[in-house]
Formats: C-alpha cells, structure tokens, sequence
C-alpha cells in the first residue's frame, strides 16, 4: 500500500511541475505523452538548446522541455523539426547535425543519428524500416545539398540522393516521396520526385516552395515568392499539380508584394498565412486571397479537427505561445505558453 501512494505521489509531483520548463521531477510517467499535442520550439539560435512542449488532448496538462525531463540531457541546437515513424520520434536537430530518436509516447531516448546528416531540417518516414531526411549541406554551397535514406533498422544513412539546393518539408503520395525546394538562404523553385532511392524527376513551380498538401490526387504547392531584400521580389503563388502525372493543374498568382506561408488543410478547406492574416480557400472554387479568418502573425500553422492551430513566436527570444481557433467560429479557444521560436505542431495519437 506504501508503494502504491509513494507511486501517486511521484505521479501527481511530475503534473503539478509541468508548467515550470526548469524543473526537472525526480520521475516520470510512461506513456505520459500518448495523446496530445507536440511543439518542438527551436530554442536560441547559434547559443542555446531546443526543446519540445507536450499538451494533453484535454487541454489539462503543459509540460515544457519533456525531453530533458525524461532523458536529464538537452536536444542541442536548433530543434528544426520531427516526424514519426511507428512508436518513434525522429528529432531534427538542425545546427547540431543529428536527429534524436525517441519513443514518441514516453519520449525516452532510443537511439541517434549523427553520421551521414548535414545541417539536416526534414524527417519523412516511409515504411517500418525506411526513412528520409532532407539536408541543406553548407547553406553557402549550393552543389552540395541531399536526401538522406535512412536504414530505420539500424538507424544509420543507407545512401543518399543529391538533389537542388534548399531542400525542405517533404510529403508523400503513392510510394513517391515529394520534396520542396525553399532554396536554403537563397530562393529556388523546384519540386523533386523520389522513388525509392532514386531522383526520379523535377517539377517547375513557383518561386520559394514553402509548404505543400496532398488533396486527393492533387498536390497544393504554396510558394512565398523572392522576397523584397533579394532584389528581385516576385509574387507568391498556389500551384496544383496533378499527381497523376505531375503535371501542373493550375498556378493562382498572389500580387507582387504578397509572400504567403504556411500552407495546411481541413476537409477540402485550405489554410495559409499572409500578411498578419490567416485565410481560408475552398478548392471547388479558389479565388485569391480568400477569406480571412483570424488576425496574427504566426510561425506555423496546422489545421485538424476542425481546429486551427497556431504557433506565435513573439520576439524569436522570449517564450512563444501556441494558440487554438475554432474553425465554426474562427474564435479563439485557448492560449498555451512553449518554449523559444515554436516551430513545429505534431498530433500524438
């Protein structure tokens, strides 16, 4: 009996601190992370750690730096981003070239990748035993950025694919992995097709491919444009690419001065950032810019469930927030405090 209400004690002591990001409790719970919301938060860039908030599904529980809480050791710099593969988090860790790996539902450390990655931003599981990781290589080199093929067996670097510079998030559709090319600290414009281990093709889209969704047999392409201090700013766009034949469907042009980001979706709805706004486009009949739904500048936008999340990274120094819309209304639901720079919205379930 003495054991069992030491246990719920340490069990109510780990849930009472999860508001505090500097304390560590002496335990914690297994599976404490199954269901709810992950923000991985950048952290300082160049001198400080990332990290990566968790928020129960209830809304009832915050718990920041739930990696250092488990392990007792920090991620390192910069938390780019993670996806998930399986009972796994893979952890991108930008500036510190490697992706931890942890089990996604205790966030107890599994294993590590640190060879065979360089200045990596993107994880994209494949199948049980298959992964890719786009990397930028030197940011200042354009000739020598990849996609790593990770062997999740061993998680080791199996081979690599070199592909244009700059490329970034990655979606996947019919065995076929879809990368976007941002262009790294410059712009490009391109779109490559993997299959399997192979660059199989490229597809033009327009300047800057920042985020991407897949809607059916169509693959929605928002790219932001070059920005002003290029000195050769061109207009955002939406592309649609059949992905039948990856072939382009339609192309919707935003004005010159329009850099739109954050592409996601609900339903046949999609989402997007612009300008202080956030905008919503029915894909039955897209006009530009849309509707615009709720005010803000935002990080990183996700919509499900009909909820839009939402992630503020204030001054890029201080603590952000990641704040929750309903979509019926377009209120505002709640507001949670995270680490510094969230960047990244993941759905543990």
């Amino acid at each position: 009996m003495m054991n069992k209400v030491l246990f719920a004690a340490i069990t109510a002591l780990f849930f009472m601190s999860c508001s505090n990001d500097d304390d560590t409790p002496p335990e914690y719970v297994p599976a404490a992370f199954e269901k709810g919301i992950l923000v991985t938060n950048e952290g300082p860039f160049g001198n400080g750690s990332g990290n990566i908030t968790f928020i129960s599904e209830d809304y009832s529980t915050v718990t920041q730096n739930i990696y250092r809480t488990v392990n007792g050791t920090e991620l390192g710099n910069i938390v780019q981003s993670m996806g998930f593969q399986d009972d796994n988090a893979y952890i991108v860790v930008n500036n510190s070239n490697k992706i931890m790996i942890a089990n996604r539902y205790s966030f107890e450390a599994v294993d590590s990748i640190k060879v065979g990655v360089n200045n990596p931003r993107y994880f994209m599981g494949a199948d049980g035993s298959k992964g890719y990781v786009t990397n930028w290589g030197d940011p200042n080199d354009i000739a020598d950025d990849f996609v790593a093929v990770l062997d999740l067996r061993d998680n080791t670097v199996s081979s690599t694919i070199p592909v244009s510079f700059g490329p970034e998030r990655m979606v996947s559709y019919n065995n076929k992995i879809y990368v976007a090319h941002q262009g790294g600290f410059g712009q490009n414009n391109l779109i490559s097709v993997i299959s399997g281990n192979t660059l199989e093709s490229t597809i033009t889209v327009g300047d800057a491919p920042n985020s991407m969704v897949v809607l059916g047999n169509s693959l929605f392409v928002l790219c932001g444009g070059n920005p002003n201090y290029t000195g050769n700013e061109t207009a955002g766009s939406l592309v649609e690419i059949n992905l039948s034949n990856n072939e382009i469907l339609n192309t919707y042009t935003f004005g010159t001065v329009e850099h739109p980001s954050n592409l996601t979706m609900e339903g046949s709805n999609l989402f997007y950032s612009l300008d202080g706004k956030v905008y919503s486009l029915n894909v039955a009949s897209i006009s530009l810019p849309g509707n615009d739904i709720v005010d803000g500048f935002f990080y990183a936008l996700e919509a499900k469930d009909g909820m839009l999340y939402a992630t503020d990274a204030d001054d890029f120094a201080s603590r952000g927030s990641l704040l929750i819309y309903d979509l019926s209304t377009n209120q505002q639901v709640q507001n949670f405090q995270t680490g510094i720079v969230p960047g990244g919205i993941y759905f543990n379930e």
